[in-house]
């Protein structure tokens, strides 16, 4: 599972545009995103076209974006990571501060292991 923490620049209210572009992609019959699941007034959860997984977006504090990727497949959940960020800098590059990215990664249970 892959943690993002989106930062906007000046105070965008980047969730609500984020939500609000996936929509008018999807309007105009494109895009790799859909939404799944039920309407959440602060949560969504994405799927995409081609990629098993999915994204799940909320607002965060101080109008920064919480993002959870998580694919049973770990190729999966990288491409959809790649994806996802192409997208935020292809419709939010300038509006975007920093991404910060926090990997979690399942413990392995086959006895000890060293690393």
């Amino acid at each position: 599972m892959k943690l993002l923490e989106i930062v906007p620049r000046d105070h965008t209210r980047l969730y609500g545009a984020m939500i609000k572009k996936q929509v008018d992609i999807r309007k105009g019959g494109r895009g790799t995103f859909s939404r799944a699941g039920a309407r959440k007034r602060n949560a969504a959860r994405w799927t995409h076209v081609r990629y098993k997984g999915s994204i799940n977006l909320e607002p965060g504090l101080a109008d920064a974006v919480r993002v959870e990727i998580k694919s049973p497949e770990r190729g999966d959940e990288t491409r959809l990571l790649s994806s996802f960020l192409g997208w935020l800098d292809r419709h939010f590059g300038d509006e975007v501060s920093s991404v910060n990215i926090q990997y979690q990664h399942a413990i392995a249970r086959r006895g000890n292991r060293r690393h």
